[in-house]
Order: structure tokens, then sequence, then C-alpha cells
């Protein structure tokens, strides 16, 4: 974070509040390597608030120097307008990543929308806050595919796929995660958007536990598959993938379709394709969706890979 990196931020933060987006979006995502000396923050609008996050430890000189471009935000032209309420640095490369209010206070939970529905966000006590902004355009995909159709969404996390998928107009969806708290924030999501929780399923299983249950409750027209890289003692995504691909013949309809995802920057969307085809064969790739132009990324291949998979013949959606 040389001066010149820090001046370069400043500026992007300035347009990206002026207008602030009227939904949840990420500001700056220093991640896709396209800025040099910024890999290491993001910047996220949630809508009233900034969250600046921090991941890997900078020098003193350095961590100062960001402070003191941040509270000085505060006091521009482009902050005012944006009404934001507080300005909060996480510093994930700390245990438990914790976060700081600069400007503002620190709220133990907070609201925000996208493609029109809310959600509620934890914000400085996880790591993770609720709900991956990258995945924007995975959700808005399940919300104008999911009509009538009976979806699967495994590593549910706190129902975001879930959550799309009922104001999509889904009949049911059943949602597996081993985190009963994040299904109770999947829950109370559900709520925020007025929805019939008797067309929602909450299981707070171990997957590889719990297939006669999963099956049980379909066939599936549609199946989300967005884990973890790595969960210890439950899930690596390098050796464990294959042993999900392998059950989804079982638990599909006979035209079903299955929405894939990897988050790891080191595998590419080959990797899942072709265990895909030792695994499934009877699912054909059909396209990747597009990341939002936000998550721009020096190698597309390292970005979020959201793979859309068919059984037998299907209508490209």
């Amino acid at each position: 974070m040389h001066a010149d990196a820090l001046a370069t931020l400043q500026k992007l933060l300035l347009d990206g509040l002026d207008p602030a987006p009227e939904e949840t979006r990420r500001l700056f995502h220093g991640r896709g390597r396209c800025w040099p000396g910024l890999e290491h923050i993001t910047v996220d609008w949630l809508q009233g608030m900034l969250l600046v996050a921090l991941f890997r430890a900078p020098e003193v000189a350095q961590l100062d120097a960001l402070k003191q471009l941040l509270r000085a935000l505060g006091q521009t032209p482009a902050w005012q307008r944006s009404q934001a309420q507080s300005l909060l640095l996480q510093h994930r490369y700390l245990p438990d990543s914790p976060t700081e209010a600069l400007l503002g206070e620190l709220p133990a939970e907070w609201l925000i929308r996208e493609n029109g529905l809310r959600y509620k966000l934890d914000l400085g006590r996880k790591q993770n806050n609720g709900l991956f902004l990258d995945m924007r355009y995975g959700r808005r995909w399940v919300q104008e595919n999911a009509r009538a159709r009976r979806v699967l969404n495994l590593f549910a996390y706190t129902c975001g796929f879930s959550v799309a998928a009922i104001a999509g107009g889904a009949q049911h969806v059943v949602n597996l995660d081993m985190a009963s708290a994040a299904l109770t924030r999947g829950r109370e999501n559900h709520r925020l958007n007025g929805h019939d929780l008797s067309r929602v399923s909450f299981l707070g299983h171990e997957l590889f536990k719990s297939w006669g249950k999963v099956r049980k409750l379909g066939p599936y027209d549609l199946i989300i598959i967005d884990p973890p890289s790595f969960q210890k003692g439950s899930f690596v995504l390098s050796t464990d993938y294959r042993k999900i691909l392998r059950r989804l013949p079982e638990l599909l309809d006979a035209h079903g379709e299955v929405l894939a995802c990897i988050n790891d920057p080191d595998i590419g969307p080959d990797f899942l394709i072709e265990e895909m085809a030792a695994e499934a064969p009877q699912l054909r790739f059909v396209r990747r969706l597009e990341n939002p132009p936000e998550f721009a990324d020096v190698d597309p291949d390292a970005g979020l890979k959201t793979l859309l998979f068919a059984r037998q013949e299907q209508t490209e959606r």
C-alpha cells in the first residue's frame, strides 16, 4: 500500500460513492489483482455502511496511512451525499477477523438489499458477514429460473439461494448446512421477505451422513452446490466434490439442472467439468455464468466459477 496506490484507492472510493449504489455492491475488489499495491483490500457498500477488509497485515505506517485516508473520506461531499452512517475496517488476517469502527458505530446486525430482496448481515463478530457478494449473478439466475421447481440447496449457509428461489416462485426449497446458526439466519432472511416457510425445509446435518434424508425429499428440478474450499473435518473441495457429483443422478428428475460452484482461486472450471463428466456423465455442461463486473480479475479462472449443467437435452437458459 504505497502512496500512489492509496491515492488510487481514494479516487475509486470517491467515484464509487458519488452516487452511492442503490443496493449492496462491492466498490473495490483489490483481490482481483487489477490494482498494484492494493491486492489485499476489498471495500463493500452495505447501504449506509462502508466495510473495508484487509486480508494481509500491513506495515504500521501503511495501516496508519490507510486509516487516515478512510477517516478523511468521511469529510468529503461524496460521503455526505451517500448518507453513510459508519465506516468499518475489518482485519481478516487476525484471529476472529476483528472489526473496528473508524466512523460512526459498529452495529451487530445490518439489513441490506440485493436484486430487490432483503438480507440480514452480521458485522464485527464473524469472518464472513452472511452474504457473498460475488454470487450476485448466481442468485439472480436462480430467482429468474426457479418458478414451480423443487430446489435442493447444498451448503446453504444463510440461504441466499433459497431466498432467491422462493422469490422466483419455487415450489419448495430444501436447505442443508451443518451450521445450525447459519440456517437460523436463513429463516430470518426468508421472513424478512415475507416468504411462506411451509415451502422451505432446513436440514442442519452433515451432508455425507444425510443422503437418505436428502433423497427422500426429492427428486429435485434444480440442485445448487456452493461448498467452501475447505471445511476442517468435513469437506475438502479437491477430494470431496466428486462424492457429491456421483449422487446427482439419483437426486435429479429427468430434466433437472445443477448449478455448481467453485470459489478456490487455485482451481479452475475445467476441474468441475471433468469431474462431472467422470462421476455423472448423464449431465452435460451448458455454460459458465458471468461474475459481476466489480469482481474483475487478471485471471478469470481465479475468480468465482459458477457452472450450469443439465440432464439430458435442455434448452439453454
